[in-house]
């Protein structure tokens, strides 16, 4: 019977090894868990700043986008227009940049320049010159002009910039004169107006020509009708008549 006990104290002792064992286990895993959750922070945030490095570097690296090198200008609308002297015109004109592949170009500053002398005329802000940006189509468009009273034909320069690139081109338009049909009709209409006055004129001379002769006409008349009238008495010498008783 002596052997239970010895053996309950063996297995009690074995227990009590492996309790401690595991007690130790925990314990000791404790902090370990810790770094680990401290070390996996550390890592994160490593790689959140190698990401921030690596999008800088790509950044700094990456080549930067085409620039603009060529451009190009047409006009689209108000090209050849004719104009009255003195008017208004609110159709303006219109243009499209495009670049060097035909694709449009846009926030490209479109200047628009008129004549100083001679036929032209000023934009809304009273001035020669104005200025419009290109839209995503690469269209630019000065709608109103007024005009001045000079006849003939005139350019408007049209220049565009976008970045280092340059296009420009040039626009005829025409300010209407006065009609050649008008100035007929008015000069025909002068002739006659200066033939009537002619006519006119001789029929009034001759008119003072008849009054005058009828005035002279009639002073004259009493002088002739008293020498027709007046007889003339002439005394000749005396005769003698002697015959027989």
């Amino acid at each position: 019977m002596a052997p239970a006990p010895q053996a309950s104290e063996c297995f009690t002792g074995k227990a009590a090894k492996t309790l401690g064992n595991a007690g130790d286990l925990v314990a000791g895993d404790l902090p370990r868990s810790r770094n680990v959750a401290v070390v996996f922070r550390h890592s994160i945030a490593l790689v959140l700043q190698l990401l921030a490095l690596a999008a800088l570097l790509m950044a700094l690296y990456q080549p930067a986008a085409a620039q603009v090198a060529i451009l190009q200008i047409q006009v689209s609308g108000g090209e050849g227009a004719v104009h009255a002297a003195g008017a208004r015109d609110s159709r303006g004109i219109a243009v499209v940049v495009t670049d060097e592949t035909g694709r449009p170009v846009e926030g490209a500053a479109v200047s628009f320049h008129l004549p100083e002398q001679g036929p032209s005329g000023t934009f809304v802000n009273g001035l020669r010159t104005e200025v419009a940006v290109t839209d995503d189509r690469g269209r630019a468009a000065i709608h109103s002009i007024e005009f001045n009273r000079v006849p003939g034909r005139f350019e408007i320069r049209i220049l565009a910039s976008k970045e280092q690139a340059r296009a420009g081109t040039v626009s005829f338009q025409y300010i209407a004169g006065p009609s050649p049909g008008a100035g007929a009709v008015a000069a025909k209409s002068g002739g006659h107006r200066r033939k009537r006055w002619l006519i006119l004129a001789a029929a009034v001379v001759a008119g003072a020509g008849a009054a005058g002769g009828a005035m002279a006409l009639v002073h004259s008349s009493p002088a002739a009708a008293t020498a027709e009238s007046t007889p003339i008495l002439t005394i000749g010498p005396p005769s003698i008549t002697v015959s027989k008783p």
